[in-house]
């Protein structure tokens, strides 16, 4: 089913979207043996609580981290095997937390939660819960919070923009696993209350759109235009409805999933499968051969780098897309439930020249595609007056889409300068 245009989207920027070195490639189930390190944080919200330790077996989908509070999400085994530990280890991003580390065997056995059958909405939501699941387009929000909203919601929007340069580990879901995909919805649906579902898909994903066509979901043909998958403005773009300063989907009528988490919901219901594993992009012209990779929640990103292989022209890893993403030292973390991507760029796909005094050209300002004021929020973030950063900047309603970097012809660091005033002002709250 299809329905009209979609609302238009003037602002932020046009990407080359890199789609065309993995696009093509199917999805491949990773062969590895290895240790597994499986992190507590993967989610907004606490950390989970482990509930097994050292010397345990564990089986594949077995709960090993319980969630702790509402904002929170279960973690689960990806592989069956003996802990060797429960210890704090890098994050890969600078930081540390748990991990339940796993010594693999050789018998892959399953624990998976009993499936269910013509499911109620509470099931259905209690399922979500239990089994993990949390928004795969990136945020980690848990989405068994999003099947409780504070008001009523008619519209499930399913995300299917993927509009990140390089990522198409959601576009080969669509393509080749587009039925679930579609049950999920209606699962999700259901849980909410919703009577429609809509999803929306930038146009350059044609054979996505093609398959979407053909069921019973409304579909949105989305202008490919980076930060089309922003939530606020998949809903506007597809709904024609705003989400006010400062608020949520919900308070539009509307939740939002990504497509992937709809997947994930299919198999937790139907299959009992908890959220154990994700497809990786492993892309950039710094790889061998680029790959969207079916990889265990705890796999070492090295394993990844070494099925792909790396060239020795790679001079940046990133880890998620190139917009949004984090650059990493090497490759020391391991995947999570939201890992999209893993990206070698050369140094042509890279700008590593140093910044240089503003030119209060305002770019950046033009490109915001939330129409904020990055350059404000900048030279306050160095003032360390971070609540005039916030006044004349609007810095609580960024988005971290890293437009406002991205054509900034000095390379002044706004990405990260909005960052740390949102993080100073979040401690002072």
């Amino acid at each position: 089913m299809k329905i009209g245009k979609p609302k238009p989207f003037f602002r932020g920027v046009k990407l080359d979207s890199k789609k065309s070195l993995a696009c093509e490639r199917p999805v491949e189930r990773l062969s590895y043996e290895g240790e597994i390190a499986v992190p507590l944080v993967q989610h907004i919200g606490a950390p989970a609580v482990p509930v097994v330790q050292t010397g345990d077996r564990v089986l594949r989908g077995q709960l090993i981290a319980r969630a702790e509070g509402f904002v929170s999400a279960n973690v689960h085994a990806s592989v069956s095997g003996v802990v060797k530990a429960v210890e704090d280890r890098a994050d890969g991003q600078g930081g540390t937390c748990a991990h339940v580390v796993i010594e693999q065997d050789s018998a892959q056995e399953n624990a998976y939660l009993p499936s269910l059958v013509n499911p109620s909405a509470q099931e259905i939501a209690a399922r979500v819960r239990d089994a993990g699941i949390v928004g795969m387009g990136g945020a980690g929000f848990p989405a068994s919070v999003k099947l409780s909203p504070h008001n009523s919601v008619g519209i499930l929007l399913l995300n299917g923009a993927e509009c990140e340069p390089y990522l198409t580990c959601d576009d080969r879901l669509m393509r080749e696993q587009h039925e679930k995909i579609v049950r999920g919805a209606h699962y999700l649906a259901t849980a909410l209350g919703a009577e429609r579902i809509l999803i929306g898909i930038e146009k350059n994903k044609p054979e996505a759109l093609a398959l979407f066509e053909k069921t019973d979901l409304e579909v949105i043909a989305l202008k490919k235009r980076y930060p089309m998958g922003s939530e606020k403005h998949t809903v506007y773009c597809c709904t024609g409805r705003k989400i006010p300063v400062g608020g949520l989907p919900a308070d539009v009528g509307v939740t939002v999933q990504n497509v992937a988490t709809a997947f994930a919901v299919c198999e937790a219901v139907e299959e009992g499968k908890p959220l154990i594993e994700r497809i990786v992009t492993v892309s950039g012209e710094g790889v061998e051969t680029p790959a969207n990779i079916l990889a265990p929640v705890g796999t070492p990103l090295s394993v990844l780098a070494e099925r792909c292989g790396v060239k020795e022209s790679a001079v940046k890893i990133v880890v998620g897309g190139p917009m949004t993403g984090a650059a990493l030292a090497g490759c020391n973390g391991v995947v999570t439930k939201t890992t999209s991507g893993l990206l070698f760029l050369t140094e042509k796909e890279t700008d590593r020249a140093l910044p240089t005094p503003c030119i209060n050209c305002g770019k950046c300002a033009d490109a915001c595609p939330m129409n904020l004021m990055p350059m404000q929020i900048e030279f306050y973030t160095a003032c360390g007056n971070f609540e005039d950063a916030e006044k004349y900047g609007g810095v609580q309603s960024c988005i971290g889409c890293g437009v406002c970097s991205y054509v900034c012809p000095a390379r002044r660091p706004l990405t990260q300068a909005i960052r740390t005033a949102k993080q100073a002002l979040r401690r002072k709250a």
